[in-house]
């Protein structure tokens, strides 16, 4: 096939550099939007008087059938055309001829491929945003039903002080909400139309910038045509957005996987959402949670590319950009996909209300509020933590739990402790009383779920 740059050359390209060159494997997803981008671009030279108006809608017309067989699986695209933008110029040029050539006038493939890089991801951003609202929902149902299901907080994955289920997952709704905000930002970032940077240096040709921007849905036009050609901040910014998606999931899937184990016992994932082993019969394995947790690695991979292949290009356009899509492509698929199996995965596992509490009684979780209540009948808090301090080492000693001592043991560690003690350090009181905005208290949680519900259930 002869290439439609190929004049200044003599002799054709190496099959070898054919493939190592083409990028049809993998951004031939893009036809719709490359397809919808020189529709308006046609359109609008048509509208210019720089190509005869007859001429652009033909080319409009034609490209729309090209759109309607590419989907119904009639056209099989070239590698030695190297990419979807060349594979449609092609097919469109051996569908009407002489009146196809005339669709590149004015356009780079520079710009082009900036502009389709940008619609497409643009749709992808759509559509990661309602699936990770999707999650939140999820969350939300699973919060919302454990209110008052207490559990053991931990620091250093060593208990710390009892809270909620509810208060725990609500903690994941806020960084899904930040995700959220920063997919919408990335989103109004990228949608600026490149088309008309040219190669580098724009075009002689009175192109309408603005027409074909507000046909395609961008809401502005990039003001400098080097940057516009050369720009892939876009694509590194919502691979990052993407990672930080994938560490909060994979978080998640960190404590899904040890609450599930026999030595926590908080949750059961439902047999559907997990797998057995091959040798042992009585195996369980979270092994969604772990896959998740394993893809998080694969995604950061994509976004330490991205950078790196970035990092070192001069302007304007390189031919090293062509790596931006294989990763970026690879980043939103996976996350595509392990967001609506993990937001499953959560709504079907079944909470062990019963052993949660039973964590939260074990290690002195209540210990602050024993010091508290020091503080409040007039201790300096350093001598209260001191005290109870000294008081967790008795009840350690003796295998018992602070609310397990008796009154006569408690005044051993300070006089000012009266029968009001045991109210004062149950775990009700411990989490009830931490009402303060943020908090675990029942009441405070069930309000931010109810503004949860109203941003994200309408």
């Amino acid at each position: 096939m002869a290439k439609l740059w190929g004049g200044r050359f003599s002799k054709a390209t190496d099959t070898m550099v054919d493939d190592f060159n083409s990028s049809i494997r993998f951004d031939k997803r893009m036809y719709a939007q490359d397809i919808n981008g020189s529709m308006a671009h046609a359109e609008m030279l048509g509208r210019q008087g720089i190509i005869p108006k007859e001429d652009a809608e033909l080319i409009v017309k034609t490209l729309g059938e090209i759109k309607e067989d590419i989907e119904a699986g009639k056209v099989e695209f070239q590698i030695d055309a190297e990419d979807i933008h060349m594979n449609i110029e092609t097919i469109l040029i051996s569908r009407i001829g002489d009146v196809g050539k005339r669709l590149h006038t004015g356009r780079s493939r520079n710009d082009q491929v900036a502009l389709d890089l940008r619609m497409y991801l643009r749709d992808e951003a759509d559509e990661l945003l309602d699936m990770t609202k999707n999650l939140i929902k999820a969350l939300l149902k699973l919060a919302e039903d454990n209110t008052e299901t207490i559990m053991p907080g931990y620091t250093h994955l060593q208990k710390a002080q009892p809270i909620t289920l509810a208060h725990h997952l609500m903690a994941y709704c806020e960084m899904l909400r930040r995700d959220c905000g920063r997919l919408a930002d990335c989103r109004s970032r990228l949608n600026v139309m490149p088309l008309g940077s040219g190669a580098l240096a724009g075009t002689t040709y009175p192109l309408d910038r603005d027409f074909v921007a507000e046909k395609l849905g961008f809401d502005a036009v990039t003001l400098n045509s080097l940057d516009g050609v050369s720009d892939r901040d876009f694509v590194c910014e919502l691979a990052f957005d993407l990672s930080l998606i994938m560490t909060h999931l994979s978080r998640l899937s960190e404590e899904i996987i040890l609450w599930s184990s026999n030595e926590f016992g908080f949750i059961e994932l439902d047999d559907a959402y997990s797998t057995g082993s091959s040798i042992m019969p009585q195996k369980k394995n979270p092994d969604v949670a772990e896959l998740v947790r394993g893809k998080s690695g694969r995604v950061f991979g994509s976004l330490m590319g991205l950078l790196t292949m970035m990092k070192g290009l001069p302007l304007a356009y390189n031919k090293d950009m062509q790596e931006d899509k294989e990763q970026i492509f690879d980043a939103v698929d996976t996350v595509k996909m392990c967001l609506p199996v993990f937001a499953n995965m959560l709504s079907t596992m079944r909470v062990k209300k019963e052993a949660m509490l039973r964590g939260a009684k074990g290690g002195f979780t209540n210990a602050t509020d024993a010091a508290d209540y020091l503080v409040k009948k007039g201790l300096p808090f350093r001598d209260a933590h001191a005290v109870v301090g000294h008081m967790v080492a008795y009840c350690i000693e003796n295998n018992k739990a602070i609310d397990e001592l008796t009154e006569d043991e408690l005044k051993k560690f300070s006089d000012l402790i009266s029968e009001d003690f045991y109210e004062a350090v149950s775990l009700d009181t411990c989490v009830n009383q931490r009402k303060l905005t943020g908090g675990p208290a029942y009441d405070t949680v069930k309000a931010l779920i109810e503004k949860y519900k109203t941003e994200f259930l309408g």
